[in-house]
């Protein structure tokens, strides 16, 4: 039995190509806690047909200089389901859509004990300073980034 991708052609671009989203965790008190972030889409998915979805915590201004301690960092620990929201607005409404991922977050720490890891980590770092041209400048290589493992996505309106 072939089972359907988890992202069409036109969501996986749609995601790629988005400057930002929204990450949605889970607070202690089951609230839903949203920060905006920058990603980047990996290049192939896991060995189970899964995408792979890298945002970085980088060297901008934080609540906390540990990136442990900051709160979407501990919701993940403690909760790994992770939503990811990107969407584009347009006065013309016929160009208005959204795409909204669902998946399981893991830490990627910089120097893990993991080779595979360790690979995973400097690769998503490259991808994210090509995209990214301010986090040339940013220490990502030795700060964790979040992995989040795609299972589910649901899109609506114009992606293309």
């Amino acid at each position: 039995m072939t089972r359907e991708p988890i992202l069409t052609d036109l969501e996986r671009r749609f995601l790629a190509d988005a400057r930002r989203a929204v990450l949605a965790t889970t607070d202690p008190a089951g609230r839903p806690r949203l920060v905006p972030i920058c990603h980047v889409l990996a290049a192939t998915d896991d060995g189970h047909g899964r995408p792979r979805l890298y945002t970085p915590i980088d060297d901008k201004p934080k609540a906390s200089p540990d990136p442990r301690a900051l709160a979407r960092v501990r919701d993940l620990l403690a909760v790994p389901d992770a939503v990811v929201l990107v969407d584009r607005w347009a006065e013309d409404w016929t160009q208005l859509g959204w795409l909204r991922v669902y998946g399981r977050a893991k830490l990627l720490e910089p120097q893990p004990p993991e080779r595979e890891e360790r690979g995973e980590h400097a690769a998503a770092v490259a991808a994210l300073r090509a995209k990214y041209p301010q986090y040339r400048e940013h220490r990502l290589d030795v700060r964790p980034i979040i992995r989040i493992t795609l299972d589910a996505a649901k899109s609506w309106g114009s992606l293309a």
